[in-house]
């Protein structure tokens, strides 16, 4: 494999009883890369996802992440990557700042590197009036925010954002989009799955899976014009159509 890639993965595949989940996925991310990884509920995303980040092992295939092979260097990925679950791993009743503190210790971050970084983090964020308030009070957007700097607390190689934009206003979603693309300038590669099909023109290059395999990988430019098509919806739209 290309050590120069970020991720590499070839023929992984993920298999419960009879049902394949994931079927000989094969793709490769480079360093700084937004990578959009697209799929339908149930089309297998999420599965090859847990199986990148080190949670879920896989049935067959290759795959490795930040430099380790997720057969046998699990833990090691899980200290290379950031991850943002959809449902937020914040505390809410804890403040912004022991937030910030807590994922700093469970990444082992000393003390005086956990105060260097708060103090960045809540004066990018725009959080110096409410860092010692609870995170369960702040309006959804900022949790996000938060959330996904927090993710980068530790440097990682990679981040894996799941559905990072889900439930706010097209005003906030910008703006995290914004924070993506910080990340990416900096050389953080940056794996995200959504189901808003306007942010997958954001990405460098996307896939799209249906039904556990990928059936499109390119640019959004190019894999609208190899559809024929305006949008990445209208790109989405056709695949899932069969």
């Amino acid at each position: 494999m290309n050590t120069n890639k970020v991720i590499q993965v070839k023929e992984l595949t993920k298999v419960f009883g009879d049902f394949t989940a994931v079927n000989a996925i094969t793709f490769d991310v480079e360093k700084g890369e937004i990578f959009g990884f697209l799929g339908a509920n149930g089309a297998g995303k999420t599965t090859a996802m847990k199986m990148l980040i080190g949670i879920s092992n896989p049935t067959s295939g290759k795959a490795t992440v930040a430099g380790f092979d997720v057969f046998t260097n699990a833990e090691d990925i899980k200290k290379n990557i950031g991850y943002m679950s959809q449902k937020f791993a914040l505390y809410d009743d804890l403040t912004v700042k022991e937030n910030i503190t807590f994922f700093g210790g469970i990444y082992g971050l000393s003390r005086k590197r956990i105060k260097e970084k708060a103090a960045i983090l809540i004066k990018e964020l725009g959080l110096e009036n409410v860092a010692n308030k609870l995170v369960g009070s702040l309006p959804l957007g900022w949790k996000q925010k938060l959330s996904f700097s927090v993710s980068l607390i530790h440097d990682p190689k990679i981040v894996f954002l799941d559905e990072p934009t889900g439930g706010v206003d097209p005003i906030t979603r910008r703006q995290f989009w914004e924070l993506i693309y910080k990340a990416s300038h900096q050389g953080i590669t940056v794996f995200v799955t959504t189901h808003y099909m306007d942010e997958a023109e954001y990405c460098d290059r996307v896939s799209i899976m249906v039904n556990g395999k990928i059936e499109a990988l390119d640019t959004p430019k190019k894999l609208k014009e190899q559809f024929k098509v305006d949008t990445m919806n209208d790109v989405f739209l056709k695949l899932a159509r069969g």
